[in-house]
């Protein structure tokens, strides 16, 4: 597929990004496109590897490996380096729900996994992806996709994340009548609420769920399921139920002055950031002086983030957005190494040093990379009105278990340091979903916290209910997600007609 030579001719190129000290500025999306002669180019450095591990989706050492979705990505960059993007498009939408999402969020598992990545730099089909898609966009080859015979069947879609979002589209397309139940007032879940507005402008979420309206899904908002109505309640309406309401319970810092004024889970700071952005239209100005915006008056104020994943990098990039003054990322783990080891060979997911658009707007800020390893919080201090005023810190060193085998971070004695924080994010990931959830239908959860099924499947313990995404796998990627929703659907789908052509 693509050019056979290449990948040797041209060299890997990505979209334009505004510099650092620019789009600090605002919370516009600031990654844009190549022209699509650049993308071309691009999509010629695919090369005949004969094995395309880059659509694999398999795990490797427990890591992901090449596209969850098996994405057709040879063919694919083969249409976009000749210019036939209306083809490449269809292959896409053959696998990908929502091509829009990924290509902005996903940490690319394909070109992880590509095999010019062995001796260069990969082919960006991440990019290739964008392009594709918002081609597909512009000139309407996107359809509504409404089927032209209903079933008859009634499917209930608890949750709008990406995983929802993927199961109601394919079970809509096989004719069955859904519905999405959201307890927010919006549609989206974490793509809307969990992800910047600068890595995913929520009006390409927007754009999408028009189209699943006019295919005929319903989407139901304010209903929080388990609570505004019952379990029970919904299985008389509806033939089959699909929960998919994400992990969302916030792992929790345990420890002296937790209780102080000022420390928030990551997800309610970007929810309420991104909530306040959506009310005032996309303006980022009003927000940032919004008078009755809980986090508008960080100008001058210090921030730590507890946590160095993605969601902590969102973190410390909204943090500088709002006029911090400065931002410190605790990691818990040792700072990974600049290339691959022996240890950690292609095509395994490549355990390296990655520094993200909020550390590089850090770096540029304040003249240091914002993040400190190995190390945690050992006490929160506050105030006599109960105010958080800084934190305690202890350094951290890797130590194996004697009887597990297993590395642990132990704290040195005396590296106690105390740190001035005027806020803390707490960004330490999901310990699973809400269980008032799978309680109302009599599903059971399992001892990680996640809805409970049998090994590769989607029904739960309890009859006619199905679940998909994080609220089965545990806390996951955007692109895991809408693969869960995919084969939940086919599950569903299987289960209500006694086969299915969905997948």
């Amino acid at each position: 597929m693509g050019k056979p030579t290449g990948f040797l001719e041209y060299d890997r190129e990505t979209g334009p990004e505004r510099a650092p000290l620019d789009r600090k500025n605002d919370f516009n999306e600031f990654h844009g496109l190549l022209s699509k002669e650049k993308q071309q180019c691009q999509g010629a450095r695919c090369m005949e590897c004969g094995i395309p591990f880059c659509q694999a989706g398999v795990m490797i050492a427990g890591m992901a490996s090449g596209c969850p979705l098996h994405n057709l990505v040879p063919e694919i960059n083969d249409a976009v380096y000749h210019g036939n993007f209306e083809l490449a498009y269809e292959r896409l939408h053959k696998t990908h729900c929502f091509p829009e999402f990924t290509s902005r969020v996903c940490p690319a598992l394909c070109e992880n996994a590509c095999t010019v990545g062995l001796h260069a730099a990969p082919v960006s089909t991440k990019e290739n992806e964008k392009t594709v898609i918002e081609y597909a966009f512009e000139n309407g080859l996107v359809k509504a996709d409404a089927p032209a015979i209903r079933t008859g069947k009634k499917v209930a879609v608890v949750g709008s994340g990406p995983s929802g979002l993927a199961a109601a589209q394919m079970l809509n397309m096989r004719g069955h009548e859904v519905t999405v139940y959201e307890r927010n007032n919006l549609a989206g879940g974490l793509l809307r609420y969990g992800i910047p507005n600068m890595k995913l402008d929520k009006r390409v979420i927007d754009r999408r769920i028009r189209l699943m309206e006019e295919a005929g899904i319903r989407f139901r908002y304010g209903v929080d399921v388990g609570k505004d109505i019952s379990g029970k309640e919904l299985l008389k309406e509806y033939d089959r139920v699909v929960l998919c309401c994400g992990a969302s319970n916030p792992r929790d810092i345990t420890c002296e002055g937790r209780d102080a004024k000022g420390i928030y889970f990551a997800v309610d700071f970007l929810s309420e950031v991104t909530g306040a952005l959506i009310a005032k239209d996309y303006d980022s100005e009003a927000v940032i002086s919004k008078k009755d915006f809980s986090f508008q008056s960080l100008k001058g104020k210090q921030v730590i983030v507890i946590g160095g994943g993605d969601t902590g990098n969102d973190c410390v990039g909204t943090s500088i957005r709002l006029g911090a003054a400065g931002v410190t990322q605790l990691e818990m783990m040792p700072k990974p190494a600049g290339m691959r080891d022996d240890s950690n060979p292609w095509p395994e997911w490549p355990k390296v040093l990655k520094t993200d658009y909020g550390q590089e707007e850090a770096i540029a800020s304040f003249g240091e990379d914002p993040r400190v390893y190995q190390t945690t919080v050992t006490e929160f201090l506050k105030d006599k009105n109960g105010k958080l005023t800084g934190v305690i810190t202890v350094q951290l060193v890797p130590e194996k278990d004697a009887k597990t085998g297993r590395i642990k971070m132990v704290p040195v004695k005396g590296s106690e340091k105390k740190r001035k924080a005027d806020l803390v994010l707490i960004a330490a990931g999901f310990l699973g979903c809400q269980d008032y959830v799978p309680k109302s239908f009599g599903a059971l959860c399992n001892e990680r916290t996640n809805v409970k099924t049998a090994q590769e499947a989607y029904q739960t313990t309890a009859d006619r209910v199905f679940t998909a995404g994080d609220m089965h796998r545990g806390q996951s990627l955007v692109v895991w997600a809408i693969r869960e929703g995919r084969q939940a659907a086919a599950a569903v789908d299987e289960s209500l007609m006694g086969y299915t052509g969905l997948n």
